[in-house]
C-alpha cells in the first residue's frame, strides 16, 4: 500500500497554526483604536489614517527584536512579558521622533509551534500595544524545522506611527540645555549577550538571576507624548544598544555634546552585580547597558522643571543627569 506524506510529518502543523490564530484574536481585539477596524486573518492589515484627525501627518516606522533576552525567557520558562519588550523596542523609537504609535505587527518563528507558549508571547505583545496605545493589527507565525533548535523561538516587531510635519523631533539643541533622564526598569532588551557571558563565566544559572533579567522594557510613549505636547521638548533619545554613550549624540546638534553626571541617579542593583561579577570597566558599562536610564529628554534650562513635572505626573522617575556643553 502506498504511503502518503503530509506537511505535519515534515514538522509543520497547519492545525496548530489555526488554533493559535483563534486564541490570539481576543488579544488583538483588545488593542483596537481609531483607524484599526479590521480583524486578524486577512492577507493584509488595514489602517485608516484619516480617522486619526492628523492635519499634515508624516509616517514613522521602526522594526526591532529583543535580542538574546529570548534565551532568558526560554530557559526560565517565562513567556508572558517578552512580548512587551518587543513592542517597547519599536514604539519607544517612534516616540523619539515625536510620533504617536498607530499599529504594530509581529513575527514569531520557531521549530515546532507550541500553541501555549506562542499564546503567552502574543498576549504580552498585546499588553505592550495597550500600554503604547497602538493596535495589534497583524503578524506572521512561521514553523521552520531545521532552522531553529527544538524549544527555541525568535521574535521581530514592526511599528508604524505618525507625527505632524511641524512637530518632528529632534529640533536644534544648544549649549546649556538640560538632560532629563527617565528611569529604566532594568536591562530592558540590550546587553544580554554580555550579561549571559558574565553569568556563564561565574557558573551562575540564568534562573538564579531570572526575575531581575526578565523584567520587561519600560514603554515611555504616553509620558513622552504628554511632554512633547508642551512644545518644550527639543529631543529624545531611547537608550538601547550603545547605552548613553552612543545613543544620546544621535539626536544632538553638531556643535554640542552631552556632559553626564553618572552619580546623579541611583543605578539599579542588577548593573552593580553584573559589573562586579564581570569586572567590567565603567566605559564598557556605559556603552553596553542603559545603567538605569532608559530615555533622555533634552530641554531648555528654563523649561526643565515644567517638563520634569509632567513626566513625573505620568509615572516616570526623572533625574537631571547633565547638560549640553
Amino acid at each position: 500500500m502506498k504511503m502518503f506524506l503530509n506537511y505535519k510529518q515534515a514538522g509543520v502543523d497547519i492545525d496548530a497554526g489555526n488554533e493559535l490564530v483563534n486564541r490570539i484574536k481576543p488579544f488583538a481585539k483588545a488593542t483596537k483604536r481609531l483607524g484599526a477596524d479590521s480583524d486578524l486573518g486577512g492577507f493584509g492589515a488595514l489602517f485608516d489614517l484619516k480617522k486619526c484627525n492628523f492635519k499634515d501627518p508624516v509616517l514613522v516606522s521602526s522594526t526591532d527584536g529583543v535580542g538574546t533576552k529570548l534565551k532568558v525567557a526560554i530557559e526560565i520558562g517565562k513567556h508572558d512579558t517578552i512580548g512587551i519588550d518587543l513592542v517597547a523596542m519599536s514604539v519607544n523609537d517612534l516616540a523619539v521622533q515625536g510620533a504617536e504609535p498607530l499599529f504594530f505587527l509581529d513575527y514569531f518563528a520557531c521549530s515546532k509551534l507550541d500553541v501555549e507558549v506562542a499564546s503567552m508571547v502574543i498576549k504580552g505583545i498585546a499588553d505592550g500595544c495597550k500600554q503604547a496605545g497602538c493596535a495589534l493589527i497583524g503578524g506572521e507565525t512561521a514553523e521552520m524545522p531545521g532552522i531553529y533548535a527544538e524549544g527555541d523561538y525568535d521574535l521581530a516587531g514592526f511599528a508604524v506611527g505618525a507625527v505632524e510635519r511641524d512637530q518632528i523631533l529632534p529640533r536644534e539643541t544648544k549649549i546649556g540645555d538640560i538632560l532629563l533622564g527617565l528611569a529604566s526598569s532594568g536591562l530592558h532588551s540590550n546587553g544580554y549577550s554580555l550579561a549571559r557571558h558574565i553569568l556563564q563565566k561565574n557558573s551562575i544559572k540564568l534562573s538564579d538571576f531570572g526575575n531581575e533579567l526578565i523584567v520587561p522594557t519600560k514603554i515611555y510613549v504616553k509620558s513622552c507624548l504628554a511632554a512633547i505636547k508642551t512644545g518644550k521638548v527639543k529631543a529624545l533619545a531611547h537608550i538601547t544598544g550603545g547605552g548613553l554613550t552612543e545613543n544620546l549624540p544621535r539626536v544632538l546638534s553638531k556643535n554640542v555634546k552631552p556632559k553626564i553626571d553618572y552619580k546623579s541617579w541611583m543605578r539599579p542593583e542588577i548593573f552593580n552585580k553584573l559589573q562586579k561579577l564581570g569586572n567590567v570597566a565603567d566605559d564598557e558599562m556605559h556603552r553596553t547597558f542603559n545603567c538605569g536610564i532608559g530615555m533622555v529628554s533634552v530641554i531648555e534650562k528654563n523649561h526643565a522643571d515644567e517638563v520634569k513635572k509632567i513626566l513625573e505626573q505620568h509615572g516616570e522617575k526623572v533625574f537631571i543627569i547633565g547638560e549640553l556643553t
